[in-house]
């Protein structure tokens, strides 16, 4: 009897470690977005650039819409934004071609674009890609002289 306990004890606690593991996995919270569902500023720029190219409804929901064609709501963090935005696309069909962007801030830290972004999902749009600021507007579109609103 003494044997089979001590086989069991070594089950018993990779048991335990793949459960705490698997908890913890469980406790970071996924973007709204996925990987392909990111846009790199010189794709959007190019687009934009393109007289011949099918343009998206690019939507700033940060502070100013700066970015060429874009149509500002105001930041994304704020619930009467949000409502805004719901407004704007409420006509538009649901696979618009729809590109956001906020730009305030390092990507990660934005307040804006996670509620945006999950807004798009719950209204049912399937074809909206979140422009990637990893820095900033300034550092990732500004600077690099794409193009920007009159």
């Amino acid at each position: 009897m003494i044997k089979s306990k001590k086989n069991i004890f070594p089950l018993a606690l990779v048991a335990i470690l793949i459960s705490i593991l698997i908890g913890q996995a469980g406790w970071k919270k996924a973007e709204p977005w996925s990987p392909e569902q990111l846009l790199e500023p010189a794709d959007l720029a190019q687009t934009i650039n393109d007289p011949s190219a099918k343009k998206p409804l690019i939507i700033s929901i940060g502070p100013a819409a700066t970015i060429k064609g874009s149509v500002g709501v105001g930041p994304g963090s704020e619930v009467d934004n949000l409502a805004k935005l719901e407004k704007l696309l409420s006509k538009e069909p649901k696979d618009r071609a729809i590109v956001i962007y906020c730009g305030c801030c390092p990507f990660k830290n934005c307040p804006n674009v996670r509620p945006a972004f999950t807004k798009l999902n719950e209204l049912g749009f399937k074809n909206h890609k979140l422009l990637n600021l990893a820095k900033n507007l300034k550092t990732d579109w500004l600077d690099k002289g794409y193009p920007v609103a009159e």
